[in-house]
């Protein structure tokens, strides 16, 4: 499976197990809500710096987030 379309089903699974809005996640990211869905559809990938903020926002590693381990926390 290509990292993008991995990485935007990753974070819509994330964000549902948490029970937010995609407006919440943008609002804890300081990003507008059309820029977070870019994300969750595939259409963009978050900068190194929105990516760490994504991990720390719903507590998993940064390899979890990206894919490469199934372990959630190290």
């Amino acid at each position: 499976m290509e990292f993008r379309e991995f990485f935007k089903d990753r974070l819509r699974e994330l964000r549902k197990e948490t029970g937010e809005t995609q407006q919440q996640v943008a609002d804890a990211l300081h990003i507008p809500r059309q820029h977070y869905q870019k994300f969750e559809r595939g259409e963009n990938l978050p900068s190194l710096e929105k990516f760490m903020d994504l991990a720390k926002h719903f507590g998993v590693s940064l390899d979890y987030l990206a894919g490469w381990t199934e372990e959630r926390r190290k």
